[in-house]
């Protein structure tokens, strides 16, 4: 509504200032120094003074014009309104570590989910604005049906550090790869410690609907990247072939 607004007072504005340049120049041009009862002297001079005085507010009337023109809503815009979105309390993700022949699915409860996306102007990609940040509480890490699991993946200086700080994610770059697919670079923290992660997103939607209705974020971290050896804090010694990759595979429903 704001920009719709700014579009009609620019289009008046502009109209106003096209008019009054018109009409100014009109006045310069047919004026003429016959047509006032004065001596030749003193005509000349008052022409003079009446042009320079004319030429000014037509310059000015120009200037208005031009900053109208650049300063409107209607033409910055790639992208018109950010759209802010936060997660709902019963948000999950599901993880897991990939050791040797086999993996270690859990699932972990995520809050301070948001998400910022921007309506597009265009045809293009409708999440190349996306900006997305949350946190994961490694206490909340869950085997389902297995609690040997759990016990292992919640080993204290595994995922849990010492002043118990969630896992954060906050996203620093986003790159679109295809239709309604994105490369997200962003930072993850683990105990403390940030690192550069990559992650992939794809937008679900409808083939008539200009924003996706949910999105699907994935992606894996190098462990060792953290100094995290697995095999060595769970088992007690470091594997021939390190435990080292952890996937990360989150839906989230957009409004």
């Amino acid at each position: 509504m704001k920009s719709e607004i700014g579009y009609k007072w620019n289009c008046a504005c502009y109209s106003d200032c096209i008019t009054l340049i018109y009409i100014v120049l009109r006045s310069v041009t047919s004026l003429r120094p016959s047509s006032l009862y004065l001596d030749g002297n003193i005509k000349n001079k008052i022409m003079k003074k009446v042009k320079i005085t004319v030429l000014s507010f037509a310059v000015l009337a120009a200037i208005v014009l031009v900053s109208a023109f650049t300063k409107s809503p209607s033409f910055s815009p790639k992208f018109k309104v950010d759209v802010v979105q936060e997660s709902e309390q019963n948000q999950t993700i599901n993880l897991f570590v990939t050791h040797g022949h086999c993996s270690t699915p859990f699932g972990g409860i995520v809050d301070s989910l948001k998400i910022i996306t921007q309506i597009p102007q265009d045809q293009g990609n409708p999440l190349e604005g996306l900006n997305i940040s949350f946190q994961i509480d490694p206490e909340s890490f869950n085997v389902c049906v297995n609690d040997d699991l759990t016990a292992r993946i919640k080993t204290p200086g595994l995922f849990i550090g010492e002043q118990n700080e969630k896992i954060t994610f906050r996203s620093t770059n986003v790159y679109s790869m295809g239709v309604d697919w994105y490369q997200v670079n962003g930072k993850m923290s683990i105990k403390g410690v940030e690192k550069d992660v990559k992650f992939f997103v794809t937008g679900i939607r409808d083939s008539k609907d200009s924003m996706p209705s949910s999105l699907v974020l994935e992606g894996q971290v190098n462990l060792l990247d953290w100094g995290i050896d697995y095999d060595k804090i769970v088992n007690g010694e470091s594997g021939v072939v390190p435990t080292k990759w952890m996937h990360l595979n989150m839906k989230v429903k957009m409004r």
